[in-house]
């Protein structure tokens, strides 16, 4: 009920008027069943845009930080995602892909849309980043497709380490499904996942035009971080051409 309050009521017509999306490619999505709606990942502002512009109901796999955060900021963030059923996922320790995993299918195994970004974390410069396989994983177990999304003006209307976002252009493009049962029942072989997330990733950076670096968000950020235990690059930065 709160979720269909905010989305036709209150959020949803707020952020139509402010930032008047632009969207390309909405007849793309699933009108019924069980879907994965994947996207590059710029800001905060994500989360509200994209289920403000869909026709149905989107559920995403959220970070557990959202709803534990201390602080007025906190408790309002943690009682928006709560009020609108997003899931928390803890991002650390060992099981913690498999929780999210196990926490998508059953989304999936209700016949809904499930929202993820592959990335796995906000872009910090606004490039796309190397896709991380869960999805993949969910996408061959529950054998749905995967819709690629573009959130395009989203990083300057509200970059990381801003509150309030600004009024930018902002545009959202859906492009075609992707079907992946080809490899049905092949879901643990690290090749197929791997071909599977980066052949969405391409489909994404179609979509958004963004520079692309084949490397992991989080590691380059916990490089910069001066994080010593980062990963150091395998492959070379690979420039949009």
């Amino acid at each position: 009920m709160i979720y269909y309050v905010l989305k036709y009521v209150v959020l949803g017509p707020l952020l139509r008027v402010l930032f008047r999306p632009r969207i390309e490619g909405l007849e793309h999505v699933p009108a019924s069943g069980a879907a994965i709606v994947a996207g590059n990942h710029l800001s905060f502002a994500d989360h509200f845009l994209m289920p403000a512009i869909l026709k149905r109901r989107i559920t995403f796999l959220a970070k557990s930080e959202y709803f534990t955060g201390s602080g007025l900021k906190g408790r309002l963030t943690a009682a928006f995602f709560h009020s609108i059923g997003q899931i928390p996922v803890d991002r650390t320790g060992k099981e913690a892909g498999q929780a999210a995993i196990r926490e998508g299918l059953g989304v999936l195994r209700k016949g809904e849309l499930l929202g993820i970004y592959p990335e796995g974390t906000r872009s910090h410069d606004g490039r796309l980043y190397k896709g991380k396989v869960g999805v993949a994983v969910m996408a061959l177990r529950a054998g749905v497709p995967i819709v690629p999304c573009a959130m395009i003006g989203t990083f300057e209307a509200q970059p990381p380490g801003r509150v309030l976002p600004r009024i930018h252009p902002v545009a959202i493009r859906f492009g075609k499904p992707l079907d992946f049962s080809r490899y049905a029942g092949m879901e643990n072989e690290k090749a197929i996942l791997r071909a599977v997330t980066d052949e969405l990733m391409y489909a994404i950076l179609a979509l958004s035009e963004q520079e692309y670096v084949d490397r992991y968000a989080a590691d380059v950020k916990a490089e910069l971080a001066g994080d010593p235990t980062a990963r150091q690059p395998r492959f070379p930065r690979m420039p949009l051409s």
